[in-house]
């Protein structure tokens, strides 16, 4: 590699990359053409992602700052000075989110006749009475005053829990130094209420009425003044696996810890007293550029539940049913679908249910021999679970892998585990040191000609409720050589047995990256050879600084290399003599995008894989990750479409700059493509069109007469 490639300045820092894509976000809720109730939704996603955002990469750079790691990122900044950086902007960010709420958003509300109140003070008499009788019926009974003195010290304050803080003092005492106190505002609690109106919904939160009725919690004291305040603490679990005699048991243990982790945001009010902050600062450790004052109310993830209030589709985008997968014959069973050629499911256009259909079917088949998966996140109430669980029980061999280091979903898959374990499955609790990120299920099928092996492979996690609204593609074969990879996959996760060579498939940490280098330089080679040379990849993160500094070889070579990037992206674009022929756009829309597809032009032999890895370090080095070709010539055309359509798209595509800012298409003489409505027309139009093929097929025919 040529060091000049890997000089810092020709790479972007991660948190502030991370920062322009929250951003995009934010451009979604402040874009008018969209419907008001999804301006709201993209609105409370941000400050969702913030949360995320600061309990881990913000409390990971803390945690190396109090370590004195001094070691520089890929853009050449120490974790002290990611954290200044990161902290300007995300100071500005939270201005700008609170202006889009408060400027962009309440006014329109208010022309919709739907009044979120900003204060308990603007209650009307019988809007008082009502607010008053539900806090003494509904609220008070849940609520736990706390004070500080000498007897009692400072509670422990949960993280993400939304508080209020009072300055309180003895009644009779005016002139004796007042009293800390605070009192949570319970979660178990709807956090937006409504309240009577005369015309359209009143909605007051939930921390408004308790600071009304605050009085009635120090009874003998006088309430100097109240606000509202909420931190985050680092929930960036340090688990030592080499340690741990039982993975279950510390990760349990880890978990509590997230409720006493380091301070390292506070929100408050702006209007705070401050004596109050003060109190609050120091018994939160907390420092000065960690203290975000906010113009509105705290944690604006409540707006997802303004959002869900019925009566309003009017504003919201169409409700979108994923249509169903044309290739795929329901007078079949899946099995005989599969074998009839490889089936390619593009989610959430066409619908999640052939996977789960998968499961399902090979639980209650006689023929099924053994299931074995991989489970990263699933949804609350899972058919796949279900599935597995029956599967066990009927007496079929059911391995599963549950990654218990699932980062925010390690209870959830904890209580999966366990669940599936008592139904007879075999679990495996994920692997020293590595998370297995991979989506894979292999079926073990034995049939007339001997066992044959079913496979599916994906881009994203086997959740039925994200599937609905997370991009993702799939494939389910019965390819031997991919069958035979998958064996070796699960044999590697349940053993030691590495396989000699691999079939089809690529696995991380132990192959992956050398292949992906090999791709691109392959490229290099062709344009070098004067011949065409393309690559396309679309993925959720680019930050692996190898990887990056492959392509830019590869685009000084003069390969053509089009990325289309989510979220994070390390590389820059248009250096004079090392990226000129590299472009990169994100999409941000109604779906999330969230699957991985490469592209590789191979002097016209194309290739195309998908995988579950991203082209970052923790994909390649420190998980379990698969990627897998798509070879069938029909199903390849469609996956090129896929991206070309991505490419073209002109609505919701933002093109990164030579300054590292993203700027939305410029749409002069080119037609209006949204490539999330353009799949969506095509799913409609393909399940239309297998309709009338199936009702032509099935139309009786009129019956001869019979002749005299």
């Amino acid at each position: 590699m040529d060091e000049e490639l890997l000089k810092p300045e020709y790479y972007r820092n991660r948190e502030l990359s991370w920062i322009q894509f929250n951003y995009r976000v934010l451009e979604e809720a402040r874009d008018k053409t969209l419907p008001l109730f999804e301006r709201l939704k993209f609105l409370s996603i941000t400050a969702s992602n913030l949360d995320e955002f600061f309990m881990v990469r913000v409390a990971s750079l803390k945690d190396m700052v109090h370590a004195k790691y001094k070691k520089p990122d890929i853009a050449g900044l120490k974790p002290e000075e990611q954290l200044v950086q990161i902290s300007k902007e995300l100071h500005e960010f939270v201005a700008l989110q609170y202006s889009t709420y408060n400027r962009g958003l309440l006014p329109l509300l208010e022309q919709e006749k739907v009044t979120i109140l900003t204060s308990h003070k603007k209650l009307n008499k019988e809007q008082k009475k009502f607010v008053d009788e539900y806090f003494m019926k509904n609220v008070y009974p849940v609520l736990t005053p706390m004070a500080v003195d000498s007897s009692r010290p400072f509670p422990l304050i949960r993280n993400k829990t939304l508080n209020i803080a009072s300055l309180i003092r003895k009644k009779g005492e005016a002139d004796a130094q007042p009293d800390f106190a605070t009192v949570q505002v319970p979660s178990v609690l709807p956090r937006i209420v409504k309240i009577p109106s005369e015309e359209g919904i009143t909605i007051i939160l939930l921390e408004q009425i308790i600071m009304r009725n605050i009085q009635k919690l120090y009874l003998n004291y006088d309430v100097v003044c109240a606000h509202p305040y909420r931190i985050e603490r680092n929930a960036d679990l340090s688990i030592d696996e080499e340690e741990a005699a039982d993975l279950l048991k510390e990760i349990q243990k880890q978990l509590k810890k997230r409720q006493w982790g380091e301070v390292i945001k506070l929100e408050v009010d702006e209007k705070i007293d401050k004596d109050l902050l003060h109190i609050l600062k120091k018994e939160l450790n907390t420092k000065e550029d960690d203290i975000y004052s906010i113009p509105g109310p705290l944690d604006l993830t409540f707006l997802m539940k303004v959002y869900g209030i019925d009566g309003y589709d009017y504003l919201k985008t169409p409700k979108y049913i994923p249509k169903k997968v044309p290739q795929i014959n329901p007078e079949l069973s899946l099995f005989d679908n599969i074998k009839k050629g490889d089936i390619l499911l593009h989610h959430p256009y066409q619908t999640f249910d052939p996977v789960v259909d998968f499961i399902r079917q090979a639980s209650i088949d006689p023929k099924v021999l053994a299931i074995k998966q991989t489970l990263y996140r699933v949804s609350g109430n899972s058919p796949i679970i279900a599935a597995l669980a029956r599967a066990a029980e009927n007496g079929k061999q059911v391995t599963v892998l549950v990654e218990l280091k699932a980062r925010f979903d390690e209870e959830n898959n904890i209580i999966w585990a366990k669940m599936l374990e008592k139904a007879g499955c075999h679990v495996i609790y994920g692997l020293l040191g590595l998370k297995t990120h991979s989506k894979i299920t292999l079926v073990v099928r034995d049939e007339e000609d001997g066992i044959c092996r079913y496979v599916h492979l994906g881009t994203g996690n086997y959740n039925d409720a994200t599937a609905k609204l997370y991009t993702d593609c799939g494939l389910l074969t019965c390819n031997p050589a991919i069958g035979e990879d998958a064996t070796a996959v699960f044999n590697m996760l349940s053993g030691y047995s590495e396989p000699l060579g691999w079939n089809r498939l690529s696995v991380a940490p132990l192959w992956l990256r050398h292949r992906f280098i090999r791709l691109i330089q392959r490229e290099a080679q062709y344009a070098r050879e004067g011949k065409e040379a393309h690559i396309v990849a679309k993925m959720n993160s680019l930050c692996d600084k190898e990887i990056i500094a492959t392509l830019y070889e590869a685009s000084q070579a003069g390969v053509k290399i089009e990325l289309i990037i989510r979220g994070i992206c390390c590389l820059k674009v248009g250096i004079p003599g090392i990226s000129e022929n590299i472009s990169v756009r994100s999409i941000v829309g109604n779906f999330l995008e969230h699957s991985r597809i490469f592209y590789f032009h191979n002097d016209g032999a194309e290739e195309v894989y998908m995988g579950s890895a991203d082209w970052m370090p923790r994909n390649l080095d420190k998980r379990v990750e698969i990627l897998f070709p798509v070879e069938d010539l029909k199903l390849k055309e469609e996956v090129k479409h896929i991206l070309q359509v991505e490419l073209d798209d002109t609505v919701k595509a933002r093109i990164l700059q030579k300054d590292g800012k993203y700027e939305r298409v410029d749409r002069r003489g080119k037609p209006a493509v949204n490539s999330q409505d353009q799949f969506c027309e095509e799913a409609a139009a393909a399940e239309k069109q297998e309709k009338e093929t199936i009702g032509r097929i099935f139309i009786p025919m009129e019956r001869p007469k019979e002749s005299e």
